[in-house]
């Protein structure tokens, strides 16, 4: 499973209609592949913003390619936002062209379902209400609490619920660093110079199919905690000039669906 993503942006936003899909002038934003870089250094650790962060075309395009490329089935994404309505409208593609033959050849029974994962009310919300009315079908959106904790006597945060699915694809952007409560030893990520830590990829690690992809959107703390701390066999890169870190399991298969799954989406 190679990612080159080396190809044009924007002819791929225009033929996957992902313009009027987001709400967003293509005439007005400008350069697809361009990064929104904020003039205040601490807008993204403002614990009082009520606005949504400004879409960043690239890395959504990103998703939707990735999804599309390595046809996925299931997907996770912490953290709610304009990735939620790419992720969905990337599986019900997928479900239109691989719809029959999943549900025919692979043991998947969270078929072209993305469940979300979200620590706020009012985003979840905010989100769903945001999102086409044919791509609500495909999405569970999880609300849950987050706490400060523990995992091999490093200081984290856990969800307390957590989506009972199977996914082959993970979106890691979220939580915030303020939304986990509680403290550990007087330690919490609820300070503007703290970055945010999730541990829950880690301790669902074992159950991840392999050909299961995670896509880490900038926290690159957090992907080295996860890369320190995992314990299959993963291809790991840090894209740089993207700010993303992408991971992919490859382990040997564990058994017959799982190797059918893998050379379905290798195209073998």
């Amino acid at each position: 499973m190679k990612i080159n993503f080396n190809f044009n942006y924007a002819e791929y936003a225009d033929s996957n209609n992902l313009w009027s899909l987001l709400n967003i002038d293509k005439n007005e934003y400008g350069d697809v592949t361009k990064k929104i870089i904020p003039v205040n250094a601490g807008y993204s650790v403002d614990p009082n913003l009520l606005e949504p962060y400004p879409s960043e075309m690239d890395d959504l395009i990103r998703i939707h390619y990735l999804i599309r490329k390595f046809k996925i089935v299931t997907a996770v994404e912490i953290g709610a936002g304009k990735s939620t309505v790419i992720i969905a409208d990337a599986l019900q593609k997928n479900k239109k062209d691989f719809g029959v033959f999943v549900s025919q050849e692979l043991r998947k029974n969270n078929p072209f379902e993305l469940h979300s994962v979200e620590t706020s009310e009012f985003w979840s919300k905010k989100v769903l209400d945001s999102m086409p009315e044919k791509l609500k079908t495909t999405c569970f959106m999880n609300v849950s609490s987050c706490r400060m904790d523990t995992l091999n006597s490093r200081i984290c945060t856990t969800f307390d619920e957590f989506p009972n699915v199977c996914p082959d694809f993970i979106y890691l952007d979220g939580p915030d660093q303020y939304s986990p409560f509680g403290s550990v030893n007087g330690i919490s990520t609820s300070h503007p110079d703290r970055v945010p830590m999730v541990s829950d990829l880690i301790r669902i690690e074992p159950f991840l199919l392999p050909g299961t992809l995670i896509l880490v959107d900038g926290r690159t703390a957090n992907a080295r905690f996860m890369r320190n701390n995992f314990q299959n066999k993963w291809s790991y890169k840090h894209y740089e000039e993207f700010d993303i870190h992408v991971f992919i399991n490859i382990e040997n298969s564990l058994g017959r669906y799982n190797k059918k799954e893998l050379a379905f989406k290798s195209g073998e």
